[in-house]
Formats: structure tokens, sequence, C-alpha cells
């Protein structure tokens, strides 16, 4: 039995970032397994065979962060090319731009208002009798008003989640805003973009080190814990503990691909909010890529379903239940001596990709400095 290496239990940033980090500050060897077999996680990319299209298998990932040393981190290990997420949404009425904008709210109400008057016009269309959202659907009626709320937020949000947006907390809504300009970039971050090779590849740059060891095909055991000094485990949650209290609930996504010529939606996402439409939006692979050139197209049509027990789980609903089964199962990780959880999975939050690689950076440091000192080792990041 050795007492020297480190297990990281996942392939995908959460664990390639801590991987890459303790090989750089810690005289250890570091394995890495993961079930699949192939590096990235849902961030994994593949270029397609038939149309040369770098494919989003699990769905798309628009790298975007305000934090300086998270962009020159993913920007050590690859070139990244420009790309701002313009997402749309296809009604009856039209197609119009997410997130609401000032020329989303003139098209949808056919008027030209200045920032200042679609400002407060809006004001005017919120529910005033709601002082502090309690959910999803307070939120979106205070802010926005019913008309809105039911054309872009209702079906989408009720498709995707699988509940009653009323169901949801607001921090879900939150990640959506609400803009008095003209601006139509998804995001506000100060840096955006995707990379040219796809995030696999930056992803086996990152574990490229010679004190690290990647094992594909590999599932986590529960007797491979003896075998090391520590493992970090980033996959979910509950299955670390065998689901013993119960399972915790996630939505799952799958899609329908279909291939064409030429263009099919001249956009990367088109969402579908209306409710009889049972699929939440489309996504048109080749527009993730704006500096390559394809004849043909992929677009993949995407559904939401609960997650079973043989799916990949998407995102944690964290619904009540869910919430009191979360703090059960993190009362007995607390109490973990050789094991850190690190990572949405592990820890059962919705991040994006940047939050998750700021919290490997930000909690390597500490779990190496406390191995080094024969010291507590830290369990999981601040939560």
């Amino acid at each position: 039995m050795s007492t020297s290496r480190i297990l990281i239990v996942g392939a995908g940033f959460s664990g390639a970032v801590a991987a890459r980090e303790l090989a750089a500050i810690q005289d250890r060897k570091i394995l890495v397994i993961d079930e699949r077999e192939h590096m990235g996680g849902n961030c994994h990319t593949k270029r397609d065979p038939t149309s040369g299209i770098m494919l989003h298998r699990y769905g798309p990932h628009i790298f975007h962060t305000s934090r300086e040393d998270v962009w020159a981190y993913v920007n050590r290990f690859a070139e990244f090319g420009p790309f701002i997420n313009r997402v749309k949404a296809r009604i009856k009425r039209g197609v119009f731009s997410l997130p609401i904008n000032l020329g989303t709210i003139n098209q949808f109400f056919g008027r030209n208002f200045s920032s200042e008057e679609a400002r407060a016009f809006i004001g005017t269309l919120g529910d005033s009798r709601i002082d502090e959202p309690r959910n999803f659907e307070e939120y979106a009626l205070k802010f926005v008003g019913r008309e809105l709320y039911e054309t872009f937020f209702y079906g989408y949000t009720q498709k995707q989640w699988g509940c009653e947006p009323r169901e949801l907390p607001t921090s879900v809504i939150k990640r959506l805003p609400i803009r008095f300009t003209e601006d139509d970039n998804y995001y506000s971050d100060r840096f955006q973009g995707i990379p040219r090779e796809g995030y696999t590849a930056l992803i086996k740059r990152v574990l490229d080190h010679p004190d690290i060891e990647v094992k594909l095909g590999t599932a986590w055991q529960a007797g491979m814990a003896g075998e090391f000094e520590h493992v970090i485990f980033t996959g979910p949650l509950d299955q670390y503990y065998g689901h013993h209290l119960g399972r915790l609930g996630y939505r799952t996504v799958f899609w329908e691909r279909s291939d064409h010529l030429g263009d099919y939606q001249g956009h990367a996402l088109m969402n579908y909010p209306e409710v009889g439409i049972p699929f939440i939006r489309k996504i048109e692979h080749k527009h993730f890529a704006p500096w390559e050139e394809h004849e043909k197209t992929v677009v993949y049509t995407e559904f939401s379903k609960e997650s079973g027990a043989a799916d990949i789980p998407f995102y944690p609903k964290s619904l009540g239940p869910d919430k009191i089964l979360q703090a059960r199962y993190l009362e007995q990780a607390r109490s973990e001596t050789k094991v850190s959880f690190l990572g949405r999975l592990a820890t059962y939050r919705y991040l994006d990709m940047h939050q998750v690689i700021s919290e490997a950076l930000d909690f390597t440091p500490r779990l190496a400095e406390a191995i080094r000192r024969g010291q507590p080792r830290p369990v999981l990041p601040a939560l």
C-alpha cells in the first residue's frame, strides 16, 4: 500500500485542476480515475467524423468569468476563440432575444421605448403585492409581470425542471439578467470564449504532468480509499455513500440528433419556451466555432427528464426534501478525515465551469498545506 499517493475521482474540471495544482505544489503521485472512457466530464467535446464539427457532447458549454486568474489559468492550456452567447427564443409570434433586453421589450410590445421608458413601463407590469419574492414564480411576476413570465419563463422552466416554477428558489431565475439596453450577451462577465480545440483537449493538457496518471473506464469503489493517503471525490455526494440515505434529486437531459446541409437556425441556441412543445431547445453546434466553416450542420434537440439510477445527473433540483437530504449527507462528509469533496456533484450545487475552477484553485493549496503539516485536512470548500 502506498502512503504517498492521492486519488482523484473524476476527470472533469474539478478533478483535473485539483490534480494539476497538487502535482505542482505537492511531492505526491496522483491517480485520476473516471468511469467514462473520456476526459472532460460533461464538458467533453469531440470532432464529428461526418461533418468535421466540434460537438459539445453533453450540451453547450460557453466559458465565461470575471476572475482574471481563472481566465489566465485556462488560457495556459488552450487557445480560446471569441464567442458571445446570444440566445434566441422561438414562439408563435416570432424569434426574440434572451435574456430579456430593450430589443426584446420593444419587439414583444410593439413599442419604441428608450432605456428609461422601458424600465418605467416594465415597472408598471410587475405585481406590486409581492414584497419579498419567495420563489422563482414570485420573482418573475414582481420584476417582469405575468405576460413576459408566461411567455418566456413558465413553460421553459416547467419543462427543464419537471415541476412548477413556484417550487424553485429565486436563485434559479436570478441567474437570468433583465436589461434595459440592447445588450443581448447572455453573460455579463468580462471574459468569454470557447477553446478552439475543444474542452477535452484543454483538460488533457491540464492533466499532462509527469506526476499524474489517468485511468479511464475505471469506476470508483469504496475499497479504493485505503490504498491512498487522501481522496478527492468529485462524483455525486450520495453516490459516495452508496445512496444509503436516499437519492438526491437531479434533472438529466438527452438529445435527438439531426443532420442538415447549410445552416439550420442561424444561432447556436434556440429556446422553445411554449408548453405544448416537448423539447426545451435546439443546439446547432457549428455556431460555437464561428472561426470554422462547414458545409454541413449538426443539430441536437434537447429534452429534459428526471434523473434515474442509470442516467447522468446534470442539474441538482434542490427542492425541500433534497435540501434536507443534502444536509444529512454533508453532515456525514464533514466527519471524514481522508476524503475531500469538490465540485458541483460532490457538493450538490449548480456551478458553472469558472466557479468549479475557482473553487479548485482556492481549495487545493489549503489541502496541500494541511497534508504537508500533518494537520486536519479540509473536507469541503466554503459552501
